[in-house]
């Protein structure tokens, strides 16, 4: 079987979660015999080459709109059905408080356009600039042969915004434990907090930095920050205290020796589906302070530091307790057992034998 996996034009140049999710999962599909190669969404892809397409981001429709129809080949989608509706309706400033007027299909449908004019991004589908974001979305499910969530918490919300009788597989999230190897004999630093992510309004990182500025805690901000989140980025430097560092983006392997020495690792966002830095820094003896918005509970359960991305005081209680607590061993065996890519890509490929 030969599958291409399609995901947007910036992954590379804007690295996120989903670069983490497409290029493991290419990678542990080749392992196990399928010949998976990653296209960008900007790339002209040679369709006849292979059996079945597999897209990534469900809310940027455009590019499975267009690859699709083009193709006339079965395709299946990882929806990563991230929602900004809160963040862009609430929390934006500037121009983007705009939003707060809009409802969040039309929200996406403006983001996506802008991008593109801004020569941010790259439009394959002219359809999408009439069909819109909802009716663009609803066709990509009317013919997908199946979705694949990183949770079922995920495909509900899925069929909640955009009813469809569409079949899915769950795949979740992972990671690689020959990478992320755990030394349980190393002390832990109960004053180092971690936040490995895009810096970005809905990481949410501005308010993590007001609830730790000028504490006992040293938090070490770790990613790059979003192409139009500039002005995003500078403000949060702008208020950082002294205990506040910043680094820039760090391929995984780099992460290693933070995750091993951080006592403590924070994902305030203002929604996540999981977290993927989460279950890394979780693997690696990190206590996790984390959203409660999304599906992240249906990952973490109990064994996780929940606290209100609006509330700075909730964040640094949050950060107390998972300070001062032991770390959570149960949770890294948990992680071990059912959260790996090795483990996704079995899924995703009895998933792609349904789908043909």
């Amino acid at each position: 079987m030969k599958v291409a996996l399609i995901a947007r034009s910036t992954l590379y140049n804007a690295p996120g979660g989903d670069t983490v999710q497409v290029q493991q999962t290419a990678a542990q599909l080749n392992a196990i015999g399928v010949m998976a190669d990653v296209k960008l969404a900007n790339e002209i892809i040679a369709y006849q080459d292979y059996d079945l397409l597999h897209f990534f981001n469900l809310i940027r429709p455009a590019d499975i709109l267009y690859h699709s129809k083009k193709a006339g080949k079965p395709f299946v989608v990882s929806t990563i059905l991230v929602d900004y509706s809160e963040y862009d309706k609430h929390y934006r400033t500037g121009i983007g408080a705009l939003f707060s007027y809009l409802p969040g299909n039309s929200i996406e449908y403006v983001k996506t356009i802008a991008r593109f004019l801004l020569g941010r991004d790259h439009l394959s589908s002219p359809a999408y600039i009439w069909l819109g974001q909802r009716k663009s979305i609803l066709q990509i499910l009317k013919n997908a042969e199946r979705i694949l969530p990183n949770s079922e918490s995920e495909y509900r919300r899925v069929i909640k915004a955009y009813p469809a009788p569409v079949k899915y597989n769950v795949i979740p999230n992972g990671i690689s434990p020959a990478m992320f190897k755990y030394n349980g004999t190393l002390p832990k630093d109960e004053t180092l907090v971690l936040c490995v992510a895009r810096i970005e309004g809905i990481k949410n990182q501005y308010n993590l930095i007001k609830a730790l500025n000028n504490t006992r805690f040293r938090l070490l901000i770790i990613g790059a920050y979003s192409p139009n989140q500039l002005a995003y980025y500078n403000r949060c430097r702008a208020i950082a205290a002294a205990n506040v560092s910043f680094i820039d983006h760090l391929p995984q392997a780099k992460l290693v020796k933070y995750y091993q020495q951080a006592k403590v690792h924070v994902l305030p966002s203002w929604f996540e589906t999981t977290g993927l830095s989460s279950v890394e820094a979780a693997v690696m003896g990190c206590n996790l302070v984390i959203t409660d918005k999304g599906d992240t509970r249906e990952y973490f359960g109990n064994e996780a530091f929940y606290c209100d991305p609006a509330q700075p005081e909730s964040i640094l209680k949050a950060v107390e307790k998972a300070a001062k607590a032991t770390v959570n061993l149960s949770l890294r065996k948990t992680i071990i057992e059912k959260y790996t890519w090795a483990h996704a890509a079995a899924q995703t490929l009895k998933a792609y034998q349904l789908a043909i």
